[in-house]
């Protein structure tokens, strides 16, 4: 693939955005409970990512709602309603009908939580997390963005996977909900004619407790105690019954086995390599062009933030080659002399525009990443538009399959060409965004925004100009900031669009109208 760097204009284009977004924080837990804009009855025919189909799943036929067996369920649910406690009224509220959203929360607290970089021994040396042992010390994961953006596809993909399949069984069976089988039950939710066998929210529930639990293995207690709670509100919230409820746990655990299955194979536990992997990279691209990063911290880490990520499974793109961009400006060519000077002319005249963009996208240590902030645009979506479950997860699983092939997309790039960062390259240079343990070239902030914001693009089309602009003002920020290249930014934008291009490609023909 051949990306061209028309620096001037692009640069131009990118720095007159002058808009802003809504203030960066964590997510907010006011209820949204909403009227679903569609129900999707053929939801259980599209095209999953993990499994076959729908089908594969084998779920039995339900107990008919006449049965003994169904009224005895529903004598056991109103009871359960009757006596419920103000604490379990919270839980029922705070689920709401649309529960994806709440779990993509979780994940993006737990990502903020972790996302914090060792820091070196009192000898100077550096002791990395270890899946092995947790605990630590230094606890694992140190959730960066790479590693967050994967919890985030293997968690979003396998709610697809799931509500695909519970899709299927809710209209081959069309078991009705609780509510509408007893009059007395009052639904807590907005009535949406969804069949309730098997139920979707608890497929959401079992699915995330169990892949969220392998990517923060610290937080097992805590995310049991949430899908606990959530499975829960389900029955207390009118629409469904036991057996529904256990039905969508077999389908949400089932799922979750086989994305795990694949996050064991995919090569992240190779991603953060031993120092002479580390080193014969950085010998290989200095032979490759003549030039190579190197990471000026005090204590230096020993390597770089995971040389092998460009190695990791990808889940559209075929191979990294297809979206590695050509080489960037030779050191000493008038391309790279013209950008210094751009570089040296930001950091001269540091704008409170420029500024206010530098800081409200750097996403830096202790938030939910740049991957985090583009699923908490696109819950904001998928709230405004009243998507429904199915649509909800098919959403986020294309937006984080697209940013996660980004990743692998942009650290192949990084790691392939090495190039110095500004700081490297500009005696006495000083940025406002600190200095990231990885090669320049590209830029990752611009890679995962393009990224996204072409999913979000397809998925709400009414927002395109507006995400799109998102990702431009995501990209220059980084520039601004001091710690990238002009054409570490417009080159990494093409190179988001290119890989999301493989995403849109598959979400065009899944079967979803």
């Amino acid at each position: 693939m051949k990306m061209k760097r028309n620096l001037f204009n692009a640069i131009i284009a990118i720095g007159c955005l002058m808009f802003s977004s809504c203030e960066q924080d964590l997510p907010s837990y006011l209820s949204y409970s909403y009227t679903y804009s569609g129900v999707d009855a053929d939801g259980g025919s599209w095209k999953p990512v993990l499994i076959s189909s729908g089908a594969e799943i084998q779920i039995d036929a339900p107990a008919d709602v006449n049965s003994a067996a169904y009224k005895e369920e529903i004598s056991a649910a109103k009871t359960a309603i009757k006596n419920m406690t103000d604490a379990q009224r919270q839980n029922v509220t705070y689920w709401t009908n649309n529960p994806a959203n709440r779990w993509n929360e979780i994940a993006l607290e737990l990502i903020a939580k972790y996302n914090l970089i060792p820091g070196p021994n009192a000898d100077g040396t550096y002791t990395l997390p270890n899946a092995a042992t947790p605990e630590g010390p230094p606890a694992f994961p140190f959730a960066h963005p790479p590693y967050a953006v994967r919890a985030l596809a293997y968690l979003s993909v396998a709610q697809f996977d799931g509500l695909i399949a519970a899709w299927h069984y809710k209209y081959l069976y069309k078991r009705t909900a609780a509510y509408k089988n007893d009059n007395e039950i009052k639904f807590a939710y907005n009535d949406n004619d969804i069949p309730a066998y098997p139920s979707d929210a608890a497929v959401i529930a079992n699915v995330s407790k169990d892949v969220l639990s392998v990517m923060f293995p610290l937080e097992k207690t805590y995310l049991e105690r949430r899908a606990q709670e959530h499975l829960e509100s389900i029955l207390l919230a009118g629409g469904n019954v036991t057996s529904d409820i256990e039905a969508g746990k077999k389908i949400g655990s089932y799922v979750a086995t086989k994305a795990l299955a694949r996050a064991s194979t995919d090569g992240m536990r190779s991603a953060q390599t031993p120092k002479p992997v580390s080193d014969s990279i950085k010998t290989k691209a200095f032979e490759r062009f003549g030039w190579a990063w190197d990471n000026l911290e005090i204590p230096a880490r020993p390597v770089g933030l995971t040389p092998m990520f460009g190695k990791v499974k990808l889940w559209n793109v075929p191979n990294v080659e297809a979206t590695r961009p050509i080489p960037p400006p030779a050191i000493g060519s008038e391309e790279l002399k013209k950008d210094i000077e751009i570089l040296k002319d930001y950091a001269a005249n540091v704008t409170n525009e420029r500024r206010r963009i530098a800081n409200y996208w750097q996403d830096g240590l202790g938030t939910y990443t740049p991957p985090g902030h583009w699923n908490r645009f696109a819950k904001e979506f998928i709230i405004q538009y009243a998507l429904n479950p199915l649509r909800t997860v098919r959403t986020y699983a294309y937006l984080n399959m697209s940013m996660m092939d980004g990743a692998i997309s942009c650290w192949d790039t990084k790691y392939y060409y090495h190039f110095p960062r500004p700081i490297n390259l500009i005696p006495g240079f000083k940025t406002i965004a600190g200095t990231p343990n990885f090669p320049a070239y590209t830029s990752g902030h611009s890679v995962f925004s393009s990224s996204g914001a072409e999913i979000l693009a397809y998925v709400f089309p009414n927002e395109a100009t507006k995400v799109r602009d998102w990702a431009k003002e995501a990209a220059i920020s980084r520039v601004y900031g001091g710690i990238h290249w002009t054409f570490d930014a417009t080159v990494g934008t093409e190179q988001g669009k290119a890989v999301a291009s493989y995403t849109l490609a598959v979400a065009r023909n899944d079967g979803a109208k």
